[in-house]
């Protein structure tokens, strides 16, 4: 490191992000109490276990090849091809991905985006509780995680990425990278899963499945919250120069930057996040009657339906936008499923795909003119260009993928549990420790009551 400042600069970097990295790390925490919270007793160890590996499996790929799509994929994919050069830099084996006293950030960065992946993988696992099969969530899981959701974030979410620069596509805290494409995929995915049984009744009415444990669901999306504060920091950059932005900032000034290296503040995301929950949350309570499940998971909506112009609106804005969102999205839901007989256990389609897709149109109007970006030569943000991002991330990138995806793993039988398991329980059926030791604690105890 040449010289105090750039020093102080580079460790604080590094600190930033890993901090950042431990809060988000929360937002797992809170998907697994909440998918737990959300499903039936039978089902706990089951739906925590295939949370738990998400860990592990999308970790391995997106170290091996996930980190590599962002930096090789920011191109038009028809015209201008991949970017191998600074793919190559991002390798597993180049000397930037493993211990290296010399580059203190890529490691954190990296940790960063990989909670991102976390994230997207989760809202998938969340929608599809109590019916799918562990080692079908995982193929989704990797695939969402290290592949789908890391194309659009090089495509729409990279400084240099096609869609920013020809589509003025704007979404600074990833209303459409993350939520809208793992929403729309979750949606393609349960449309051939089907419903969990006794979901509908014969005449089709859908029958409500309540959360098992409300007080673990509570906790859950708080967690959530909490990690989701965090995840708005690690959208930024912490401490940049004006060179580094080749001039396009004018002025001396250090500044902090969002994703796409225009300058902007913790101060002013920290507004628009509470503003954009608390207009989500004060709306979900009014349009759900009181319903907690839909009130904590519309304050998480009217978040995710701020966060793709929260670096620029006004808290105003924010808290309006976060209120309408979420009415939106938990109309669409309930419409959806009696239309269509989509069971989506947690309403994640709603709050994170449908919220996340209208969070992105929204921009394009509010934000309308305003630079998508700092470097010259980039479209402004606009509402066609705003609506044919939407479109790429919910429909091509989201839910395509996880449709056809879904189909094979139907068609190979390996998609969904038989009727007689999902009866019994998943947790007694893939789980047999859990069955055997239940089953030991019961012959001890009628041992002992035999010999009294």
């Amino acid at each position: 490191m040449d010289g105090n400042l750039n020093a102080l600069t580079t460790i604080f970097t590094e600190f930033y992000y890993w901090v950042t990295v431990v809060f988000m790390f929360l937002i797992h925490v809170g998907f697994c109490m909440y998918e737990v919270g959300a499903s039936r007793r039978k089902n706990h160890m089951h739906t925590l276990m295939k949370n738990v590996m998400i860990i592990p499996l999308v970790t391995v790929t997106f170290f091996f090849f996930g980190w590599w799509i962002y930096w090789a994929f920011p191109n038009f994919p028809l015209f201008g091809g991949l970017d191998l050069a600074a793919g190559a830099a991002n390798l597993p084996w180049s000397e930037t991905m493993a211990t290296n006293a010399g580059d203190r950030i890529t490691g954190v960065f990296w940790a960063a985006f990989l909670l991102f992946s976390w994230t997207a993988a989760s809202i998938v696992s969340g929608a599809v509780i109590e019916r799918i099969r562990s080692s079908a969530l995982w193929v989704h899981a990797v695939l969402i995680g290290s592949v789908w959701w890391i194309i659009d974030a090089a495509w729409g979410w990279h400084y240099a990425g096609w869609m920013v620069q020809k589509l003025g596509y704007h979404d600074a805290y990833a209303s459409g990278v993350i939520h809208a494409i793992a929403g729309g995929y979750a949606l393609g995915v349960l449309l051939v899963l089907g419903p969990r049984l006794g979901k509908f009744a014969p005449d089709g009415t859908p029958r409500d499945i309540p959360p098992h444990n409300p007080w673990m669901v509570t906790l859950g999306i708080f967690m959530i919250y909490t990690g989701f504060w965090g995840f708005y920091a690690a959208c930024n950059v912490p401490l940049i120069s004006p060179e580094v932005i080749g001039g396009q900032i004018t002025g001396t000034t250090w500044t902090a930057t969002n994703i796409y290296l225009a300058p902007t503040t913790l101060g002013a995301i920290t507004f628009n996040f509470l503003l954009s929950l608390s207009g989500g949350l004060m709306a979900s309570y009014m349009v759900s009657k009181g319903d907690a499940f839909w009130t904590f998971s519309g304050g998480l909506a009217g978040i995710i339906g701020a966060s793709a112009g929260n670096d620029l609106y006004h808290p105003m804005q924010a808290l309006i936008i976060g209120a309408i969102v979420p009415v939106i999205a938990y109309k669409l839901h309930y419409w959806v499923e009696r239309k269509f007989k989509i069971d989506d256990a947690v309403g994640a389609v709603a709050v994170h795909g449908y919220a996340g897709f209208m969070g992105v149109v929204i921009a394009g109007f509010v934000l309308w003119g305003a630079p998508s970006s700092p470097f010259e030569g980039y479209a402004a943000i606009n509402p066609l260009g705003q609506l044919v991002g939407a479109i790429i991330m919910f429909g091509v990138l989201g839910f395509l993928p996880g449709y056809v995806t879904a189909r094979i793993q139907a068609a190979r039988g390996t998609l969904r549990i038989p009727p007689e398991v999902e009866l019994q329980g998943l947790d007694f059926a893939e789980h047999h420790a859990y069955e055997d030791a239940v089953a030991e604690i019961t012959a001890a105890n009628a041992e002992h009551l035999k010999s009294k």
